[in-house]
């Protein structure tokens, strides 16, 4: 069983088994040992319940076809890119569906240099080819498998992105969601001064307590209770692969990822003097601004992993961030993590000496809306209808990601889903009374034009 649907611009993701089974997790196998001819491909998974099936079934359809294979055992994703950077593994799967509910399971893909796989460089190669009648003869020598423990070396590695003395023994709670920042963590606390208090660290891929996904409101109301009770200094919350994190204040109250953005911007460009950083198309103006405040240089990029990795390497950029909470670093093989965004905090809260909600103060210029999503028939259509209805008014108009439409006291954008019908709604305004205004107007005229908030 492989479905059509399963595969997307960044990566595979399916429900398991009605849209991926061992057998169609098999022919994957095969199917990237015949597209991208590896020698030695390093596979990793994370604690779904689905996962040994997944992961097992796709090592073997490798070493059917001949190719040598590394299981990393359990990994969160960030381990797969720096499997494919350091170790020069020929492709690096990362196996997981990030935050989706338990039914789901996939996998990331990144080739030596931990050089993303995506819709524009194989992802679609691997689907038409798993579902041609393609048939695929055994090796005559099978490859060989072996195993590998990247996590202590990939700890150093994210370690040695802060200077470790100037880092406060903050006491810092930390909701893992039964998933892999569980096992990570205490691996990183070992060399750190903080005093960690542990959510849900034991591994569990039915997710009983909340789904990783810390976007979601119900998945971070408890560790926000839970740093002001504990009296703590900071909360953090990761999602499921471990590959984005967001921070809690003092107060209990979520840091958006452009303050986040903001606050790593200011402190890289301290350290390291005229280094561009990226942003993307949705993330908030304070980011260019403090970029460009510290003498560094600001570039706007489309959203997702794989376009701001390339244009990573295109501009050499030093850090990318993006609004929802992937940090990309030039020295991680331009490539995100979380536990090195995370230790950057660190540092930075350390080195301002305020509690997390003044640092955040400084940064919370703009108040936005939470990305808000509305089915539609035609996205192009509607994008077109918005933007001739806006333009008489607007500042300037740009179609680098979706519509984004600029005015002097607000912006807008709104950009297409690249696997759904739905147009994503992003705004931010000078101040809270603009915000709701112009946030009333433009989905009353998404409604006019057919749209209809999506149920979450």
């Amino acid at each position: 069983m492989i479905k059509a649907n399963i595969f997307r611009d960044y990566d595979v993701r399916a429900v398991v088994p009605e849209e991926l089974d061992s057998k169609g997790a098999f022919r994957l196998g095969q199917v990237l040992a015949s597209l991208f001819k590896p020698k030695t491909v390093a596979v990793g998974r994370d604690m779904r319940l689905t996962g040994n099936e997944i992961a097992g079934n796709l090592t073997n359809g490798l070493l059917d076809q001949g190719v040598n294979v590394v299981d990393l055992g359990l990994i969160s994703t960030d381990m797969a890119y720096f499997a494919a950077g350091k170790m020069g593994y020929d492709l690096a799967l990362a196996v997981s569906a990030s935050h989706n509910p338990s039914q789901y399971n996939g996998f990331k893909l990144v080739k030596k240099g931990a050089i993303a796989v995506s819709g524009d460089s194989g992802i679609y190669d691997i689907r038409d080819l798993a579902l041609s009648d393609k048939k695929f003869a055994s090796a005559k020598k099978p490859g060989k498998l072996t195993q590998k423990d990247l996590s202590m070396e990939f700890v150093r590695h994210c370690l040695s992105f802060v200077h470790l003395d100037k880092i406060k023994p903050f006491k810092v709670v930390v909701d893992a969601g039964n998933a892999m920042a569980g096992y990570m963590i205490p691996k990183f606390a070992m060399f750190l001064p903080i005093q960690v208090i542990p959510m849900y660290f034991t591994l569990d891929g039915s997710f009983p307590n909340h789904i990783p996904n810390p976007l979601l409101p119900d998945a971070t109301k408890e560790i926000k209770k839970r740093v002001i009770k504990e009296k703590a200094g900071l909360g953090i919350a990761f999602d499921g692969d471990g590959d984005r994190m967001y921070l809690i204040d003092e107060k209990g109250n979520l840091v958006s990822g452009t303050v986040t953005t903001a606050m790593l911007a200011e402190n890289i460009l301290k350290k390291h003097k005229g280094e561009t950083i990226l942003y993307n198309a949705v993330t908030g103006r304070v980011v260019p601004e403090t970029v460009e405040k510290n003498k560094g240089k600001a570039i706007r990029v489309r959203v997702g992993h794989t376009l701001i990795k390339e244009a990573m390497r295109k501009h050499r950029a030093y850090f990318a961030g993006e609004h929802s909470g992937h940090y990309y670093f030039r020295d991680n093989y331009f490539a995100d993590s979380a536990f090195v965004a995370m230790l950057l905090a660190l540092e930075v809260i350390s080195q301002k000496n305020k509690a997390l909600s003044q640092i955040v103060a400084e940064f919370n210029k703009y108040p936005s809306i939470e990305e808000t999503n509305f089915e539609v028939k035609d996205k192009m259509k509607v994008m077109k209808a918005i933007e001739k209805h806006l333009q008489p008014k607007a500042q300037s108009i740009d179609w680098l990601d979706g519509v984004s439409i600029w005015f002097s006291d607000h912006w807008i954008n709104i950009r297409p889903s690249n696997t759904q019908p739905l147009l994503r709604l992003n705004i931010e305004a000078d101040n809270p009374k603009i915000l709701e205004q112009k946030k009333k107007g433009i989905i009353k005229l998404i409604k006019s034009l057919g749209g209809k908030p999506a149920e979450e």
